[in-house]
């Protein structure tokens, strides 16, 4: 038995009605879709701190949860995960003609390539009711939802033809949210802070970054200096406190040069 039928019996027995796991059999797509986020995050974390043990662990976390929407799909008799491996190497065979085709052609550029891409995407779809804007990544994170969004307005024409305007569009979000500010009104400062952050997502893609893969590279590089911070105050015998913000500073500044 592969290690892959191995994982599928036990997703069987987990789920079986008379043997199985009360959790396990429980769940529905929609129950464990939270997890199955999760797992993506934790997947992304290992990624960018390069941890190959915990990298190896994840993908396994997320493949379990892919065998769990499988095995739950195959017991209502929609499909099962053979199903969905033989879908997605026939769409990959597809949509690379460059590679697949009978005339071979390895000297695209990726430019090229995501419009070939995205047109052999749209020729599989028609026909298809249409989904609104937007309508198919509800349970993404929000700045990821606007990036697919602003994408899907693009295709319609819908979207500055460079990034100059859209640096203006900041510009002009910042001083409305600044304005929020005065007013003290916290739906107007949550409806402007919410466009300003639009904007900026707007000008990563314009520039050809994942805004969410930006902001979690922050996110760990402020771990990394909050901890230089920490460790220095420690050194030093001074309490992290209010009152100490000028010296905190001072060592933030510091971790700039010393951690990255």
């Amino acid at each position: 038995m592969s290690a892959i039928d191995d994982l599928l019996q036990v997703m069987k027995d987990l789920r079986h009605p008379e043997n199985g796991c009360p959790w396990d059999i429980r769940q529905t797509s929609a129950s464990i879709a939270p997890y199955t986020l999760d797992e993506t995050h934790e997947l992304l974390d290992a990624i960018e701190r390069d941890d190959t043990d915990n990298l190896k662990e994840e993908l396994g976390d997320l493949l379990f949860n892919i065998v769990f929407h499988a095995r739950i799909a195959e017991e209502k008799g929609q499909f099962d995960f053979d199903d969905v491996a033989a879908g997605i190497t026939e769409k990959m065979r597809r949509r690379h003609p460059h590679v697949f085709g009978d005339e071979r052609d390895k000297k695209h550029s990726d430019e090229s390539l995501s419009r070939q891409w995205q047109e052999l995407k749209k020729q599989e779809k028609s026909g298809r009711e249409p989904a609104p804007l937007g309508g198919d990544s509800a349970s993404s994170s929000a700045m990821y939802r606007a990036r697919q969004i602003q994408q899907e307005a693009a295709r319609f024409g819908f979207d500055w033809p460079d990034i100059n305007p859209v640096f203006d569009k900041l510009e002009e979000e910042l001083a409305e949210l600044k304005h929020a500010f005065g007013t003290g009104d916290k739906q107007s400062i949550s409806d402007e802070l919410g466009d300003l952050v639009f904007v900026c997502v707007n000008l990563a893609r314009h520039a050809g970054i994942n805004a969410e893969i930006s902001l979690r590279g922050t996110n760990q590089k402020f771990l990394r200096r909050f901890a230089y911070v920490q460790q220095e105050m420690q050194a030093a015998g001074i309490e992290m406190e209010q009152q100490q913000l000028e010296q905190m500073e001072g060592f933030w500044q510091d971790s700039k040069e010393r951690v990255g």
